[in-house]
């Protein structure tokens, strides 16, 4: 087990692409760390840095005590996971994952010993004589998981590795890693673009945007209080309500809760599910209040999602509890406590109140 380090590490392609634009990081030894953001962001690409299959353009990576910036990826003792597995399709799954300790020169018995260990955790010991071809997609990541275990890393990355997989066994096998992750302690480096996955395994949060780091916290944290409305939009679904705000507008639609509106205006943020809907020209006015014409509705079970827009244009979700929402052609009003708004600068690049 180790930290890993970043220090001001950039990455640029032939031709001028700065991919990754000198991003700082520090994963304590233990931790869980997603990096999460849309494609071609530079996640993939830092993680590949790290992993030692790119070569960096300037800045400096540590792994544990380690600057491994010239080191080859077997010279880092780190163990990755890839989106498509991996495996050597005409090896057994034994011999799949005592690959690695065999390249190592690992005695023969403490190969065996480990790879039925973590066989076991893993519930694949049934299929240690097949071939990758027998097996579901959710065991072929198993299996890759099992590689990456066995050889005891100081650090695990994983590349997106549940893309691959149906909805249903997503869930589940981000429940396996999770627990897997914390039985082990091993610190780990997660990849992915979706961010309920990242919200759901992370201890440590790291959103990224064209290349450089937005926001860098515990999930929970990012999510109450998003440093940029890129944050604000990309975590959380449905995502957070953005509205451009005037100094002069916000007397009537802030009634009662007045914030501090730049003379260049701001940009004003609420959750859904924070925003309450009252039929038109009813409801209180504890913060904001929008009168909004109701578009669509979306029925997800013991909720539901009412889409509208205000006069203005801008467009509007509320969460609501149950099915009796208002048709499409409806006016509501939709209104937020105070404590529930965001305040952003009006470019959207930092908070402007805590």
């Amino acid at each position: 087990m180790a930290k890993v380090e970043l220090q001001q590490v950039r990455k640029v392609y032939p031709g001028g692409l700065e991919a990754v634009k000198g991003v700082s990081l520090a994963v304590p030894d233990g931790a869980f760390c997603v990096l999460v953001g849309p494609s071609g962001c530079g996640k993939s690409t830092l993680l590949r840095m790290v992993a030692g299959l790119e070569m960096i353009t300037e800045g400096e990576i540590r792994i544990g005590d380690l600057r491994v910036n010239e080191r080859e990826p077997a010279e880092r003792d780190i163990a990755m996971v890839f989106q498509n597995y991996a495996l050597y399709p005409h090896m057994s799954v034994y011999d799949n994952m005592a690959y690695g300790l065999r390249n190592r020169g690992t005695p023969r018995a403490e190969v065996d010993r480990r790879v039925r260990e973590v066989a076991k955790i893993l519930e694949i010991a049934d299929y240690l004589d097949r071939k990758p071809r027998a097996l579901s997609g959710g065991q072929r990541q198993r299996v890759a998981m099992g590689r990456a275990i066995v050889r005891q890393p100081k650090a695990f990355l994983f590349d997106e590795p549940l893309s691959n997989l149906d909805a249903k066994l997503r869930v589940s096998m981000r429940v396996e890693i999770r627990k897997l992750q914390r039985d082990f302690a091993t610190t780990s480096l997660y990849v992915t673009h979706d961010q309920l996955e990242a919200m759901t395994l992370a201890d440590m949060l790291v959103v990224m945007n064209a290349g450089q780091v937005e926001q860098i916290g515990p999930p929970l944290d990012v999510y109450q209080k998003p440093a940029t409305t890129f944050v604000a939009a990309f975590i959380g679904a449905p995502p957070m309500n953005l509205l451009a705000l005037r100094p002069a507008e916000a007397a009537s639609l802030l009634a009662g809760a007045p914030l501090p509106i730049p003379a260049e205006g701001a940009i004003l943020g609420v959750r859904p599910e924070h925003m309450v809907l009252n039929p038109a020209g009813t409801g209180p006015a504890p913060g904001l209040r929008l009168e909004i014409g109701v578009v669509a509705a979306e029925l997800v079970g013991s909720e539901s999602f009412v889409y509208g827009r205000t006069d203005r244009g801008a467009e509007i979700i509320v969460r609501v509890p149950g099915h009796d929402v208002p048709a499409p052609g409806a006016r509501a009003v939709a209104t937020a406590a105070r404590e529930h708004l965001h305040l952003f600068s009006h470019d959207g690049s930092h908070r402007l109140v805590e």
